[in-house]
């Protein structure tokens, strides 16, 4: 009788541990894509329950069972399963926090309106939610630039990587908390030599739109340096048209009509630099702004190949200039 009962024990642990590894190794989950949120706090059997629950998993008791040899902590978020996997799969996925995320770039160059565009286009949120962000959360930069109506030059082009539930705010503190750290190891201050914050962004947006050569960054900056002192009109075409494109007015290209326009962004008809900042500008474009080469240049103009023509004085930027008609018009251009 003893025999027969301790043979019965073996069977049923022999049976159980079958049942246990089938739960374990067989791959179970959805074969269409299915988004999980593993809440904090719930714990190793919230989790087991919540899985098991949404069809993820077999049997939550597998799960657990698993959890005695791997340990470990779970990590809350959002995750995607998209075909069916075995259980120690889900498991390590959910041990290393591998949680779901949109991939988002914001190039170089981008202003508010590119930004706003390219997280609705990443289903993040719609661009118009994006936008009306730029000004209800300027707080954020309150501490780095006071003068700030929006985050404009503040949300640092890089890749990022969202939750699908990241909102409007918590996108932009992530970019602005990265411009920080970009900032702060350039050495832009707000204070002392290096001028602040508001003076050094304006500056480099600008010199981030007038070039895309990165050794012509300095000397457009130098520029644009050299005219501030003398009290020059900047005279830039990408400033004229961001008040354009903020009071709604931009056709898709600057008309001649548009240097005439009063406007605080009209840098033709107004000296020093603009209210802001027009784009969000990258570290080559903000250290040309700190430290700007000493030159004698006065004016730049394209080459149309993708440079710039530097002037010293206004007869040498005017040969410039026709040169780059003649370069036009053999092009085809008008």
């Amino acid at each position: 009788m003893r025999k027969l009962l301790a043979w019965v024990i073996v069977l049923g642990l022999l049976a159980g541990a079958a049942v246990g590894a089938y739960y374990i190794q067989t791959p179970a989950g959805p074969t269409v894509e299915t988004f999980v949120v593993i809440p904090s706090g719930i714990g190793a059997r919230g989790v087991a329950s919540l899985l098991e629950r949404r069809g993820i998993i077999w049997n939550k008791y597998a799960f657990l069972a698993w959890r005695v040899f791997k340990r470990g902590t779970l990590k809350a978020g959002e995750y995607r399963f998209d075909h069916p996997v075995p259980l120690p799969e889900v498991y390590a996925r959910i041990l290393r926090g591998d949680v779901y995320t949109i991939t988002l770039t914001v190039p170089e160059g981008y202003n508010i309106f590119d930004v706003a565009r390219a997280v609705e286009d990443a289903k993040l949120r719609p661009a118009t939610e994006f936008l009306a962000g730029e000004r209800k959360n300027v707080d954020l930069v309150a501490a780095l630039d006071p003068k700030a109506t929006t985050l404009e030059g503040y949300l640092f082009p890089d890749t990022y990587k969202f939750p699908r539930s990241a909102s409007v705010r918590d996108m932009q503190a992530v970019m602005v908390r990265r411009f920080r750290q970009k900032a702060q190891a350039l050495g832009i201050t707000g204070n002392g030599s290096s001028g602040n914050f508001h003076e050094v962004v304006t500056m480099a947006s600008l010199v981030e739109k007038e070039t895309g050569a990165a050794n012509e960054r300095g000397l457009v900056a130098s520029v644009f340096a050299n005219r501030l002192r003398r009290n020059i009109p900047l005279a830039t075409d990408p400033s004229v048209i961001y008040g354009l494109m903020l009071a709604g007015r931009y056709r898709g290209t600057i008309y001649a009509s548009d240097l005439k326009l009063e406007s605080p962004y009209n840098t033709y008809i107004h000296a020093g630099l603009p209210p802001g900042p027009i784009c969000n500008p990258g570290v080559a474009a903000l250290t040309a702004a700190l430290q700007p080469p000493v030159t004698e240049y006065l004016y730049f103009v394209s080459d149309n190949a993708g440079h710039s023509r530097f002037a010293r004085t206004l007869e040498e930027h005017e040969r410039n200039v026709a040169d780059y008609r003649r370069r036009v018009e053999q092009a085809g251009g008008r």
